[in-house]
């Protein structure tokens, strides 16, 4: 069956629509069923709250109930007491107009009524004997007595209990992560909204943390493996951190945890643990180890609501990525909650796919020896014949300037900062490059100096595999 667009349909447009509106139950029908008989269709609006705690129109959980399936034990109790009956409800809620539900097709003279609301809907039961009425006292004590209406009653309220129960299903689905089944981004964040509100004086701690190159997990060992540590990630969540934890995935590998009731200070040595437990997932029956960044950050310390205490924890994640990854940082006063929007995740994703070795550093012209490397592209990583980054931040010692054979260093370095005072910002240097076994790779460096207002002086490099240049282009540099 396809998808039915409710709110726009000519038949039953109007009246989702004031479901959705009202925010009430709706009964509608009854209608033709494809499986024969007739049914009456019971739909639940379901809402959600967003990022700012406004509600909002998810959708609806529907119940068709059969009839008269579902009136069977009244329908029995009526005909063995004789008695030809009607059951009606109102059509729509606006319109005091009743449309018969089921029962006789005659008209009821001189019938006994009793009205009643059930499932956001008025109904009208009318009852009369089928020879007439001969004991009219009898039939008031009945239905004064209500055991008609409970028979009634029972089958509606099994329907709508069944109900109940989908309406609950379908938000706890809403705000459940499928593939971990703990909290997507919109249950984590309703769950902490919600915890905020009601606790605006006590401490707490949020976290952000992510796989350390996802994205070749999934390039190397495909899709299924990126699942599958994405699972063994989350279920590590759940058994290291307790009950009352509220845990997310935020989308793709970025995951999330609120402690409540706690401080940076007391969640330090957590957070550390957390980030260091080994993880593994298994590719073609052997084991691969995969690694997470994490940031967190502290209400109301360094936050005064939600969406800012997420963005100090962002900051503080994006810091540890600058620092080599495999780590965790507190928030702390001096890390700009901007600085995303200033270097960028998206950076990675863009020079993973450039033709070429790439790497960031800074350096200070007065302090020509303490040069720090910020960032590193795989294939520069696999030109020097480091495994990662941290190992090649292990070799370099984290200095680009020990990525220089020894004998051309001074040199080299001297030659990048005098074409930058002869104002050439963009330049050629040509070197030899050490590999992590001592060899070395004639390389060409193009790179460029920008200023940043973080870092100060930053380098952008491209480095090129000199012999792969001249194996290409080697007659026109001839």
């Amino acid at each position: 069956m396809g998808k039915i667009d409710l709110l726009n349909d000519p038949d039953r447009g109007e009246i989702s629509r004031y479901a959705r509106d009202h925010d009430v139950m709706i009964m509608q029908g009854p209608f033709a069923l494809k499986q024969d008989g007739y049914g009456i269709a019971v739909r639940n609006p379901v809402y959600l709250e967003d990022e700012s705690g406004k509600e909002y129109f998810w959708g609806f959980t529907i119940v068709i109930i059969r009839v008269p399936d579902i009136f069977s034990d009244s329908v029995r109790a009526l005909s063995n007491f004789g008695y030809h009956y009607k059951l009606s409800k109102m059509v729509v809620p606006w319109e005091p107009v009743f449309g018969k539900v089921y029962g006789y097709d005659g008209d009821l003279k001189d019938a006994v009524s009793y009205d009643f609301d059930i499932g956001g809907s008025q109904w009208k039961l009318e009852v009369m004997p089928q020879n007439g009425w001969i004991n009219r006292e009898y039939l008031y004590m009945v239905i004064g007595g209500g055991g008609l209406i409970i028979l009634l009653l029972t089958g509606i309220t099994r329907a709508l209990l069944v109900l109940d129960e989908h309406r609950k299903k379908f938000q706890k689905l809403a705000a459940t992560d499928s593939l971990t089944g703990i909290y997507n981004r919109h249950g984590f964040e309703e769950q902490v909204i919600q915890y905020l509100k009601q606790n605006p004086e006590k401490h707490c701690i949020a976290a952000q943390f992510d796989i350390d190159d996802f994205k070749f997990i999934n390039d190397m060992y495909g899709h299924a493996s990126g699942d599958m540590a994405l699972k063994i990630l989350s279920e590590g969540m759940q058994q290291f951190f307790p009950e009352d934890a509220v845990l997310g995935r935020y989308g793709g590998d970025e995951f999330c945890i609120f402690l409540p009731d706690c401080t940076c200070e007391d969640g330090k040595q957590q957070m550390e643990a957390f980030t260091k437990l080994e993880r593994k997932f298994t590719y073609e029956g052997e084991e691969y180890a995969f690694y997470i960044s994490l940031g967190y950050a502290e209400y109301p310390s360094h936050a005064a609501d939600y969406a800012k205490l997420i963005r100090c924890a962002d900051a503080a994640l994006y810091e540890v990525k600058l620092r080599g990854k495999r780590g965790c940082l507190a928030y702390h006063e001096g890390l700009r909650l901007e600085i995303r929007t200033q270097l960028g995740f998206a950076l990675k994703d863009v020079s993973e796919n450039l033709p070429g070795a790439f790497i960031i550093y800074k350096a200070d012209k007065a302090d020509k020896e303490n040069d720090e490397i910020l960032f590193a592209n795989h294939e520069l990583i696999r030109l020097t014949g480091c495994k990662d980054m941290d190992g090649l931040l292990a070799f370099t010692q984290g200095s680009f300037r020990n990525l220089i054979r020894e004998d051309e260093r001074d040199l080299v370095v001297q030659s990048i900062w005098q074409q930058i005072g002869e104002g050439h910002s963009n330049d050629y240097v040509y070197f030899h490059m050490k590999k992590e076994d001592g060899t070395c790779l004639q390389v060409l460096d193009h790179g460029r100096i920008v200023e940043n207002g973080r870092y100060g002086k930053i380098f952008y490099v491209l480095i090129v595999d000199w012999n792969s240049i001249k194996r290409h282009y080697g007659r026109l540099l001839e």
